[in-house]
């Protein structure tokens, strides 16, 4: 099984920046797919943003030209540049990574989050 590693999470006033990072525990075969989602309090849990084979990268409305994903290949390691933080960023955020194991099999899993709070 393949677990996530998350950092970067924390404490931050409006306006302000954070940046998380999120590997696997050990170094896969190929990564399909790997971002972030979000959930807050007694909100679902919604996509922030996602890179895609291929560097293709799409994000939620909420954060486009605040957020930007980026991945370093050499150590398998995503990072989200938050900028610009607001309130209703204030939320768990989760890793997920979709792809193939040394092994050839295909896997995704989940971090168990990061916590951003964003106060006024």
């Amino acid at each position: 099984q393949v677990h996530l590693v998350e950092s970067g999470g924390g404490l931050v006033q409006a306006g302000g920046s954070l940046r998380l990072s999120c590997a696997p525990s050990k170094r896969i075969f190929r990564i399909e797919r790997m971002g972030w989602y979000r959930q807050a309090p007694g909100r679902q849990r919604e996509l922030v943003g996602m890179m895609s084979t291929g560097d293709k990268k799409n994000y939620a409305d909420s954060v486009k030209g605040r957020f930007t994903n980026s991945r370093d290949d050499a150590d398998q390691t995503l990072y989200l540049q938050m900028n610009d933080l607001r309130p209703e960023d204030t939320a768990i955020y989760y890793c997920y990574l979709a792809g193939l194991t040394n092994q050839l099999r295909g896997f995704d899993s989940w971090g168990e989050g990061v916590q951003v709070n964003v106060i006024s």
